[in-house]
């Protein structure tokens, strides 16, 4: 395991008064526990953008990395399902011209080029750091499921492979996992291993604040999990 990466970049983003890793930071730093992330890049340029689509292969996603945008969709800052070098160079330009146009202070570092994680059953896992207990882990199931019924387990760290089984079958919507009105069973075993290493990052890593996995597309039995967005937060 290549701590260095790890505290290579969190020092980086101290030095430059970041309390949040860049998209792509935050992806090699929890490559690094394991945790299985989409393939992307940052791209400086247009040439770069393509080279790094062509590397990591069509349908691609671009989305601008900036420390001064939260939310990079209301400013036009993302744009899926890229199929080709023209439709990178055109989605690579447009993205530079939005967020110029609304958001001209913020500090631009590149545009980051990733695989098109397939659809899946949506699920968020993520850690917070509480001040009595210490990191905690987060799951439950995306949309409406978190956002309006609050329907999400926690457990503090570390996760066993039993704490990790029982949080997932304990929120009210867990019966969707086992396959509902002919939707395949989903692969459970690849979510529990996701959930005890973010565990052993939040443990190992003191510096991490808050972890939010947004959203991880789960497949079904046998085929896995991929993580679709990823930010970290530093104390």
């Amino acid at each position: 395991m290549n701590l260095d990466v790890v505290k290579r970049l969190i020092n980086n983003a101290r030095e430059e008064g970041r309390y949040k890793l860049l998209e792509h930071e935050a992806y090699e730093v929890l490559r690094v526990y394991g945790l299985p992330l989409p393939n992307a890049g940052l791209a400086k340029d247009v040439e770069d953008a393509v080279e790094l689509s062509e590397k990591i292969g069509y349908p691609v996603v671009l989305k601008v990395v900036s420390p001064d945008i939260v939310h990079k969709s209301d400013v036009g800052g993302v744009v899926i399902g890229l199929n080709n070098p023209s439709e990178v160079r055109n989605a690579f330009n447009m993205i530079l011209k939005n967020v110029s146009m609304r958001t001209p202070n913020a500090k631009v570092y590149g545009i980051l080029i990733q695989e098109m994680v397939p659809s899946g059953l949506e699920v968020i896992v993520g850690s917070t750091r509480d001040p009595t207990f210490g990191p905690l882990i987060l799951f439950g199931l995306g949309g409406i499921f978190v956002e309006v019924l609050r329907d999400v387990s926690f457990r503090i760290v570390p996760l066993t492979h039993y704490d990790a089984e029982t949080m997932i079958s304990e929120i009210k919507s867990a019966k969707i996992l086992e396959g509902y009105r002919g939707q395949a069973p989903r692969d459970k075993e690849a979510l529990i291993d996701i959930l005890i290493k973010l565990s052993k990052f939040v443990e190992s890593v003191n510096e991490v604040k808050d972890v939010d996995l947004n959203p991880v597309m789960l497949y079904e039995v046998g085929k896995g999990a991929k993580i679709a967005d990823a930010r970290v937060i530093l104390g």
